[in-house]
């Protein structure tokens, strides 16, 4: 009796932790989950009234349904007197292995509040954008039932929403202003993270195989919610170095709950 309500619980977390894009009953329950879970953890940010989601959203909403961005590239069109990168993210799902959508995105040191950036931020934020673009691509339905903007907040950096930033007065150093625009400008936590790390474009990001094992790791029952969350939400920063490192510690501490919980029966 005991082994079945065990697996009775087993099944019924497969089905909360796990949608279907082609089921629209599924999807309609992530968006609920979506709201509350954007909600609780402050994804989103309010521009003039209305609230955008921030690429961490649009990825857990991806991840939930086992689709993960993949970098195609990140280029530098770069001129003498402008720093630009342009960059490519597919998506890919899990299940089928095919790649389901695809975003570009474009970010220069001329934009606003991007006077002082350094090189490697901006090609961060090509990429951040790019991610953004491409779950918008095919999941902006779902934002838009959860009950927020369906345009990722990356994005209104190209509408002018910076506007009032120019206004401010000029800082007497190039040090303070650099910290100024860091503070005003909208881009989300995940940019800034990444920036502090990503110091060069030949970053070799964990693969699509790598990602798939870790999601596989974490839908163990023995995983618990808030370490999938988490996991799930740096996913798409690991290196494969890193990639590696999380497939083997999620392995390790799988063994030693699930050694665990034999023990205590």
């Amino acid at each position: 009796m005991s082994q079945s309500n065990n697996e009775t619980k087993v099944q019924k977390k497969s089905k909360i932790e796990s949608y279907d894009i082609a089921k629209s009953d599924e999807t309609l329950h992530l968006a609920v989950d979506l709201a509350k879970f954007i909600k609780e953890n402050r994804l989103y940010q309010n521009i003039q009234g209305k609230e955008y989601v921030n690429v961490e959203g649009w990825q857990y909403a991806g991840s939930r349904l086992g689709i993960l961005p993949v970098v195609d590239h990140v280029i530098n069109i770069s001129s003498d007197d402008e720093i630009k990168y342009q960059a490519k993210v597919n998506l890919l799902d899990l299940r089928s292995q095919q790649i389901v959508g695809a975003g570009f995105a474009i970010c220069s040191n001329r934009e606003q509040g991007k006077k002082y950036y350094q090189e490697f931020a901006i090609a961060s934020m090509a990429q951040t954008r790019a991610i953004g673009k491409a779950y918008r691509n095919i999941l902006a339905w779902i934002i838009r039932a959860a009950g927020y903007e369906p345009t990722p907040v990356e994005e209104m950096d190209y509408t002018g929403n910076d506007a009032a930033k120019e206004a401010r007065p000029a800082v007497p150093t190039e040090k303070k202003a650099t910290m100024k625009a860091a503070a005003a400008d909208p881009a989300p936590a995940v940019e800034k993270d990444v920036a502090e790390t990503q110091v060069s474009t030949s970053v070799r990001y964990a693969s699509a195989k790598q990602k798939e094992e870790i999601i596989r790791l974490l839908n163990n029952p023995v995983i618990t919610r808030q370490e999938k969350t988490k996991m799930l939400l740096n996913i798409n920063r690991l290196d494969e170095e890193r990639a590696a490192q999380a497939i083997d510690k999620l392995k390790k501490v799988i063994e030693e709950r699930e050694d665990g919980q034999s023990a205590a029966a």
